[in-house]
Order: C-alpha cells, then sequence, then structure tokens
C-alpha cells in the first residue's frame, strides 16, 4: 500500500473503475462525439450537424437529497438517469438539442462496483437522450464524506438553430397548455418528503401502504425522472412549441410562468390530468395544503408545452405516434393587474 493509499484514496480503485464503464460509456456514441471517457477533455465535432447558425445551451444539476434514499437502498443502478435527465430536459426547454454529457461524482471511498452502478445509469439516460457520455469525474474523498456517501451531479451541453430558440417571448395569449405526465416524485422535493417519512412519521422504505398501490415506499421514490428529448425535439425542429417548462424545484407555480412573459398569467385546471398515488399518499401522510403540494412537486406533470390552438390537433397526432401521453392542462390570457402569472383552479 503506498502513502496514498494510506491517506485513504486508492488510485487502482480508479483504474478499475474506468474499466468497468468505458463500455456502457461507449454506448451512447452518436455523430459528433470524437472522444470517449479517458482524455483529457471530452470533444465533440459540430460540424456533423450542419446547423447554420449555432447557439450552444448549457445546464448543469444535481439529484439532491434523493441520493439519500438510494444510499439508504443500496440501489444505485438508476440515480444516473435523474441526473441525465434533470439537465437535458432544462435543455430541451430553451428549444436546444443536448449533445454531450459530462459527469461528476465525490465520495468518500470508491467501491467500483458501486460507481460502475451509478455511470450505467448515466449511460442509460444519456442513450434515452440520444446524447454522448464524453468524460467525467470520479473524486474519493475521504475527508469530505463518510465511506458510503456519495454526491452526483452532471453538466450538458445542447445546441440549436438560432430562429429555432424557446424564449419567454413567443408564447402568445391563447395559447393552449399541453402536460406530458411525469413518472412521480422526478427529483424535486425530497427534503420535504423525508421529513414527512422519516422525521415525523416512522415510515420504512421497505413498507407497502395501500395508497401505493402494492408498491414499496422505496421504489415509489426511486422512481427515475423522465427524459423527454426523443418525444419533444421533433416538435420544436418542426415549429409545432411556443414554449416549453421543465417542472423542477417550485414545482408547477414556479416553473410554468418561466416559459412565459409577464404579460400573460397561466390558467390551470388541476382536474385535468390524473395525479400519481405518491403524491396523494405524502398530502395525506404529510397533511399537506394543496398550494404546498404545487409549489413543492411537479404533482403528475413533468413538462408543460404551450402551444398555438390551430396547432393542437398536429402536436397531439406526433405525441400519439410518439406513444407518450398527454393532457389539456390549462391556457395562458392577458394577466390581469396585479395578479400572479399562474392561477391553479
Amino acid at each position: 500500500m503506498n502513502r496514498y493509499q494510506e491517506a485513504g484514496v486508492d488510485v487502482n480503485a480508479g483504474y478499475e473503475l474506468v474499466r468497468r464503464i468505458r463500455d456502457a460509456a461507449s454506448s451512447t456514441a452518436r455523430p459528433g462525439m470524437m472522444t470517449g471517457i479517458g482524455s483529457f477533455g471530452g470533444m465533440f465535432d459540430l460540424g456533423e450537424l450542419h446547423v447554420k447558425h449555432p447557439v450552444l445551451v448549457s445546464g448543469t444539476d444535481g439529484v439532491g437529497t434523493k441520493l439519500l434514499i438510494a444510499q439508504q437502498m443500496g440501489k444505485h443502478d438508476t440515480i444516473g438517469i435523474d441526473v441525465v435527465a434533470m439537465c437535458v430536459n432544462d435543455v430541451l426547454a430553451q428549444g436546444a438539442e443536448p449533445l454531450f454529457f459530462l459527469d461528476y461524482i465525490a465520495t468518500g471511498h470508491n467501491d467500483p462496483a458501486k460507481m460502475a452502478a451509478i455511470v450505467q445509469g448515466v449511460a442509460a439516460g444519456c442513450w434515452d437522450a440520444h446524447v454522448a457520455l464524453v468524460g467525467g469525474e470520479t473524486a474519493e474523498m475521504p475527508d469530505m464524506y463518510a465511506r458510503d456517501e456519495y454526491d452526483l451531479a452532471g453538466a450538458v451541453t445542447g445546441v440549436a438553430e438560432k430562429d429555432q430558440l424557446l424564449t419567454a417571448d413567443l408564447p402568445k395569449d391563447g395559447d393552449v397548455l399541453i402536460g406530458l405526465p411525469s413518472s412521480g416524485l422526478h427529483s424535486n422535493g425530497f427534503s420535504l418528503v423525508r421529513q414527512i417519512l422519516f422525521k415525523d412519521h416512522n415510515v420504512q422504505l421497505t413498507d407497502r401502504p395501500a395508497a401505493l398501490n402494492g408498491q414499496t415506499v422505496g421504489d415509489a421514490l426511486l422512481t427515475p425522472t423522465r427524459i423527454y428529448v426523443r418525444q419533444v425535439l421533433p416538435l420544436v425542429r418542426s415549429g409545432l412549441v411556443r414554449g416549453i417548462g421543465h417542472v423542477t424545484g417550485g414545482g408547477l407555480v414556479e416553473n410554468v410562468p418561466r416559459l412565459f412573459g409577464n404579460r400573460l398569467q397561466a390558467v390551470i385546471d388541476h382536474q385535468a390530468w390524473p395525479t400519481r398515488p405518491i403524491f396523494d399518499y405524502l398530502r395525506d401522510l404529510g397533511q399537506l395544503a394543496l398550494e404546498d403540494c404545487y409549489q413543492t412537486f411537479n404533482m403528475g406533470i413533468g413538462l408543460v408545452l404551450a402551444v398555438a390552438p390551430d396547432k393542437i390537433a398536429a402536436v397531439q397526432q406526433h405525441l400519439v405516434a410518439a406513444g407518450e401521453t398527454s393532457y389539456r392542462i390549462g391556457h395562458l390570457h392577458p394577466r390581469p393587474a396585479g395578479e400572479e402569472k399562474i392561477v391553479i383552479k
């Protein structure tokens, strides 16, 4: 054992991790990808895309305290999907095609099998989003993290034709809001979730409450965040949507208003879509006001599209062909003086 290993960092484990994840990263190859993992920097050839006036759009995000659930359950193969989803859906909301992704894992101890499971989840998310996993970093920091702890973050870069960028100026009075369903909590609100379940109540991750229809609490919480790139990017390229809102931290209340200007107001019908059992379970257990739910959780809607009335049929037809469910959840109209940008009825 060398002195670095005595200090708590095993470089050989790092080499073993690279060996384990090389195939997973290679499976995400796409046109433009020039290097894989192992290089000092990931390279991507924009010339392969034939974009006339390219604008690069970048985003970065993490998974938050959902990681604590994964660590408690010893289940690490889906959390990587979450970090990819959180990043690529944000870039998609600007009208950009996500191109390449880099991940960052910080841990108290580099267990190659555990770290490889995380990265395999990252690769699965990248494959779903048609994004190249061009590199990443695994930092072993025994004085920063406990042996079994880790943090996970990622960054994505995408590209858009300048005239196809989605900005808050595009949505108009009369546009219809179409919601695409979430898979559950996605990766937001977990600090409140953990307070309700583990501090206010002695809920076990292996519990199967009747409200969850036989699913364990742990499995419901770890359901991966949905990735919407394949279904929605063609709508952007065809000019069929005027705005996209990715419903993350702050729920519908914070994120829907981000897709349109201050002169408009979104009116949302909360009965226009079915909610997932996990939201009813948490609301009842935590005795949450409906207002708190919509300010914290996605409440069953992961992505919102602003669509001109004459484009609704074409959008819905495309979504059906892509195997995607959608709901007409509201509309935009002029914002009354002194009122908020969103009203949920």
